[in-house]
């Protein structure tokens, strides 16, 4: 099963490379993991999303702890988030493929960054669902180049999951 953590730690320069060496001397692998400011000056939110299983992962959380400048763990698995990446493919474009290419970015809401002659860049922004989406509908077009971000989260104020609500359940 796929984890995912929102750790805060203060603003130092070492902090990910004290966490990449226990990650390293522990075994664990990464599947994700996305730095950025917090709305607090001097911390920052990192978002880590890891594979493992329920014990696997409470001794992970353990251990980051004893690193000096952790100050919050979060296991926001199935907490209500608000998840986003970004993605950017580049894709063979010939005469015949652009316009169905198009066609699946039209849907998809899907920005055209970059095009020429023989091919063509899409920026896509969404949750990881859309994500998986579009990676299938794309197997059929010769992919030249991916760059994706890692998994960002926000927990929820409402504590609603939006995923019960694209399938019509009200009772939860």
């Amino acid at each position: 099963m796929q984890y995912t953590l929102a750790i805060l730690v203060e603003d130092e320069p070492w902090i990910l490379t004290r966490m990449a060496s226990l990650f390293s001397r522990r075994g664990y692998n990464i599947d994700s993991i996305t730095v950025g400011p917090s709305e607090e000056k001097g911390i920052s939110r990192i978002i880590l999303v890891l594979p493992g299983t329920p014990k696997l992962i409470d001794q992970l959380i353990k251990q980051l702890y004893k690193l000096i400048h952790v100050l919050k763990i979060q296991d926001i698995t199935n907490v209500p988030c608000v998840e986003r990446q970004l993605a950017l493919i580049k894709l063979r474009a010939t005469k015949e493929s652009r316009s169905k290419i198009m066609e699946i970015a039209s849907i998809f809401r899907i920005k055209v960054v970059d095009i020429n002659e023989c091919a063509l860049t899409l920026e896509i922004t969404g949750d990881p669902g859309k994500m998986y989406a579009l990676e299938k509908l794309l197997i059929p077009f010769e992919i030249l180049e991916v760059a994706k971000t890692g998994k960002i989260s926000l927990v929820r104020e409402s504590k609603i999951n939006t995923e019960f609500l694209k399938y019509g359940i009200t009772n939860f």
